[in-house]
């Protein structure tokens, strides 16, 4: 297996291994949930009952059904389909939020039976496992709460300074993302591939449709990533670094509306000027557009 170091943005050796090295949290003993976990859990909850302010989304979803009951709803196909994807939306954050305290309130009762030996530990922390994992979830949606996050998006890599090297790691960044795509749910297509001059690609163009937050999730991947290895294409076998920019930016769609103030534009017009001609000085030929 080689060795190498992958370093994304933000995010120093973030990729990089350790061959032979057993991991700690395989090695150590598991140990049963203790009384604070349980408070912190619960705590958890609670504070995403206020980030998600749950009690609003509530009365707002009963607003919004009631609208789609009004007669001739279905008349407008478009807006009656914003409007079941705004309900849609608001029941998604609703029945996340119940899943959670579901899942909490089930693991303060097995924690409770464990002290009667109706359960076990095993049990117990398989509830602890399951609603911590619900609840880091519903934490990182609640990161995604741009108007943007949950558009597709586009991804661009551009290979760096580095020659065949680089281009090299431009496809394996390439085929990381396709399946990181394909695992999510998402649909891959390739809008533009240039090819590299030996191996792997100088640039590639893909649109990530489908799913949900394919922008909220990649928007991170945004910058240079830089990749340390021996080199497979070095005959001396040195340790060579690679570069691959990437861009991620949304597939905006008609539900983004953009509003010009008439109030903040303006005209200037000017007069050409040099030597000869019948509209030197005369008409005013050049005109630019402010806002």
């Amino acid at each position: 297996m080689p060795r190498f170091r992958h370093e994304r943005p933000g995010c120093p050796a973030a990729g990089e291994m350790a061959v032979g090295r057993i991991p700690y949290f395989l090695n150590r003993k598991q140990y049963m949930i203790t009384q604070e976990q349980l408070k912190e859990t619960k705590e958890r909850v609670e504070a995403l009952n206020h980030y998600l302010d749950i009690d609003a989304k509530v009365i707002q979803l009963e607003e919004e059904q009631l609208r789609t009951q009004a007669p001739g709803f279905w008349d407008d196909a478009k807006r009656a389909e914003e409007q079941m994807k705004k309900v849609k939306s608001l029941e998604k954050w609703i029945e996340g939020y119940k899943s959670v305290k579901l899942l909490a309130d089930e693991l303060e009762l097995a924690f409770d039976f464990y002290k009667d030996d109706m359960v076990t530990e095993e049990e117990v922390d398989e509830a602890y496992g399951k609603a911590v994992t619900e609840i880091e979830e519903l934490e990182l949606k609640n990161m995604l709460r741009q108007e943007e996050d949950s558009m597709d998006c586009v991804l661009k890599i551009n290979s760096g300074a580095g020659g065949t090297e680089s281009q090299d790691w431009a496809q394996m960044l390439m085929r990381m993302y396709q399946r990181w795509a394909e695992a999510n749910g998402h649909k891959v297509t390739i809008s533009n591939l240039q090819d590299g001059d030996e191996a792997g690609i100088k640039s590639v163009t893909m649109q990530i449709e489908g799913g949900e937050y394919a922008y909220g999730y990649l928007k991170s991947e945004n910058g240079v990533h830089r990749l340390v290895r021996v080199s497979p294409f070095n005959a001396q076998g040195k340790r060579m670094t690679s570069f691959a920019s990437v861009f991620v930016s949304p597939l905006v769609d008609d539900t983004i509306e953009v509003y010009v103030d008439p109030a903040r534009v303006s005209w200037d017009l000017f007069r050409s000027g040099g030597a000869g001609g019948q509209n030197v000085n005369k008409v005013e030929t050049g005109v630019r557009l402010r806002y």
